[in-house]
C-alpha cells in the first residue's frame, strides 16, 4: 500500500477523507467511543488527540472503551482534560490511575475476553463511534489493522459510526498477518475451529459496512514504545526457578522439551521470565498470547520459537526498529487475532497453555491480587490474566518477594483483593523459589509457600502468624484480627516490617 489514495481501494470511500478536527467535532457529550489499541499498540491517535484539544474550549465527557491500554499518552491526556466518564477494560497510566482512585472517573475492570460478550449482548453502553487505526481499506471493504487487533473488529461491527485513521507510519508488511474471526452471539455458536497455534480461521481484515464509515483521517505517527525494563538479578532468579519447575515436569513425563504453547502477560517481570528461556534446552516453542513483547522476538531470532499468535505487538524502541525494519523475517511466524479469540477460554483449554502472569501480591494459600494496592487502590486492571489462569494447563504467577526496598512483602497472610482464587493458581514464583500448589490442601500450600517464596526479612513473621492460625483451626486457618495487620502497619508507618 502506498501513501496516497492507494490506501483506500474502496473507491466510494475516497471522498470521505477529512481532518482529525472535523472528526472530533462529531463526538458529543455523553457518547461512547470504541478506540482501537491494545497495550500501546495500534491505537487510534489523531482523532483522540483532536478531541483532547477540543476540550480546551468545551466541556464534555465521553465513555472510552478500548482493547487494553493506549499509547501516545492518550489515557494521560484524557484524564488531565477530565473528559472521561467511564473507562474499560484496562489502563496503565499513572494520571488516569489517580483519577480513578480519587473517584473522578469510573473504571470497569473485567476480563479482556468479556468486553465482546457484553457488547454483543447489549448490556453496556452502545458504541456511537468506533475510531480504528488501519493500514488501509481493501476494495471489498476490509479494514486492515496495524500492530494490534484488540476489540477493533467488534467495535466496527457494533458501532453506529466508524472513523478510520490510516497511519502511514505503521509497517505496510503487516498486511496479511491478521486473522479476523467472529464467534457470533452466545446461544447460537459453533465450536471455534482453532486447534493449532498457527491455524488461520478467519479473514485478513475487519469487515465494515461502508455506509457506516463517516470519515477517513490520514496520520503518520509510530506506536509508543513499551516501557518494560531490562532483566535484573531477581527476575533472572525467578526465570531460573521457573525453568527448574518446567524441567521437573519434563522429568515427570508431563511435558516434552517443546513444552506447550506459552502465554506471558504484559510487563517487565513476565517479559524477563520469558527471556530466561533463551539459554535453556527448550526448543521448537510456540506462543499463544494476548501480547508479544521483546522476549518473544529474541526467542524467534534465536530459533527457539517457531510460531507466535497474539492480539498485539508491543516492543521497546530499540526492538521496534529492529523488528519493523526487518519484518519480512517474521511475517510467516506471526498471527494477530481479536482479543476475543486470543483470550478465549475454549481455545486456552484446548491448546493446553502454560500461562505466566504477574501478581501484585499473593497470600499463603495461593490467592492472587493482580489489581489493587492494599485492597483499595487500582493499579491497571485484571487484563487477560483471569482468562488464562482459570483455563490454562499450568497457571503460573510471578512476583518479586518484596517491593519498595523491603518495606512491602509481596507474600502476605491474606491477599487484600482477590482476582484469582487459590483454585485458579497452580504455581507461584518469587526470586526465593517456587511453590507447586497442585493437589495440595490449604495447610500444605501454606507450608510450601512460606518455605519457598517468602523473603527472609518476613519469613519468621509469617511463620508466627501461621502458627497462631493453626492453633485456631479450620480448613483454611487464619487469625482474622491480624490477617490484614501487615497492610494496616504499612498504611500507618510506611513499612510492613
Amino acid at each position: 500500500m502506498g501513501h496516497t489514495l492507494e490506501r483506500i481501494k474502496a473507491i466510494q470511500l475516497q471522498e470521505r477523507i477529512i481532518d482529525a478536527e472535523l472528526a472530533a467535532s462529531w463526538i458529543q457529550d455523553g457518547m461512547t467511543l470504541g478506540l482501537s489499541g491494545f497495550t500501546r499498540a495500534g491505537d487510534a491517535k489523531a482523532v483522540p488527540l483532536a478531541l483532547i484539544k477540543r476540550a480546551e474550549t468545551e466541556s464534555f465527557k465521553v465513555n472510552v472503551f478500548t482493547g487494553a491500554s493506549l499509547g501516545s499518552d492518550i489515557d494521560r491526556l484524557f484524564a488531565e482534560a477530565g473528559i472521561v466518564g467511564k473507562r474499560l477494560p484496562f489502563q496503565a497510566d499513572p494520571v488516569m490511575r489517580r483519577k480513578i482512585n480519587e473517584g473522578e472517573m469510573l473504571f470497569v475492570d473485567h476480563h479482556l475476553s468479556q468486553t465482546a460478550e457484553w457488547i454483543k449482548a447489549g448490556v453496556i453502553e452502545p458504541i456511537d463511534f468506533a475510531i480504528i487505526e488501519a493500514l488501509g481499506i481493501t476494495e471489498d471493504g476490509l479494514i486492515i489493522p496495524t500492530t494490534s487487533v484488540g476489540n477493533s473488529a467488534l467495535f466496527v461491527q457494533y458501532a453506529k459510526n466508524v472513523i478510520v485513521e490510516i497511519n502511514t507510519a505503521q509497517p505496510a508488511l503487516f498486511e496479511g498477518i491478521h486473522d479476523i474471526y467472529d464467534t457470533g452471539k452466545q446461544g447460537d455458536r459453533l465450536p471455534i475451529p482453532l486447534t493449532r497455534v498457527d491455524d488461520r480461521i478467519g479473514v485478513p481484515g475487519i469487515p465494515v459496512d461502508l455506509e457506516k464509515v463517516r470519515g477517513i483521517v490520514f496520520t503518520h505517527q509510530p506506536d509508543s514504545p513499551s516501557t518494560i525494563a531490562a532483566a535484573d538479578e531477581e527476575t533472572e532468579q525467578m526465570a531460573e526457578h521457573l525453568l527448574n519447575f518446567l524441567r521437573s515436569e519434563v522429568r515427570a513425563g508431563r511435558l516434552t522439551e517443546r513444552l506447550a504453547p506459552l502465554q506471558s502477560g504484559i510487563g517487565t517481570v513476565a517479559n524477563a521470565v520469558l527471556h530466561g528461556l533463551l539459554d535453556s534446552e527448550f526448543d521448537d516453542l510456540e506462543v499463544y498470547s494476548e501480547v508479544l513483547q521483546d522476549a518473544v522476538f529474541e526467542l524467534i531470532d534465536a530459533g527457539k520459537v517457531r510460531f507466535a499468535s497474539s492480539s498485539s505487538i508491543t516492543l521497546s524502541e530499540e526492538k521496534m526498529k529492529q523488528v519493523y525494519g526487518n519484518f519480512e523475517k517474521y511475517r510467516d511466524k506471526l498471527i494477530l487475532r481479536p482479543q476475543e479469540i486470543s483470550n478465549h477460554p475454549e481455545i486456552i483449554r484446548r491448546l493446553g497453555l502454560i500461562s505466566i502472569n504477574t501478581a501484585l501480591e499473593f497470600d499463603i494459600y495461593g490467592n492472587v491480587n493482580s489489581t489493587h494496592v492494599s485492597g483499595t487502590k487500582m493499579m491497571n486492571g485484571i487484563g487477560g490474566s483471569g482468562d488464562f489462569a482459570r483455563n490454562a494447563r499450568l497457571s503460573i504467577f510471578v512476583t518479586k518477594s518484596i517491593a519498595k526496598g523491603g518495606r512491602i512483602s509481596s507474600v502476605v497472610p491474606f491477599a487484600t483483593h482477590i482476582d484469582h482464587t487459590e483454585h485458579d493458581v497452580d504455581i507461584v514464583v518469587t526470586e526465593q523459589g517456587y511453590a507447586d500448589l497442585r493437589g495440595l490442601a490449604p495447610r500444605e500450600r501454606a507450608a510450601r509457600i512460606i518455605e519457598n517464596c517468602v523473603h527472609p526479612m518476613y519469613k519468621e513473621k509469617m511463620q508466627d502468624y501461621y502458627a497462631e492460625a493453626l492453633a485456631r483451626g479450620g480448613q483454611t486457618p487464619h487469625v482474622l484480627e491480624q490477617a490484614f495487620s501487615w497492610h494496616a502497619r504499612l498504611a500507618q508507618t510506611g513499612t510492613m516490617l
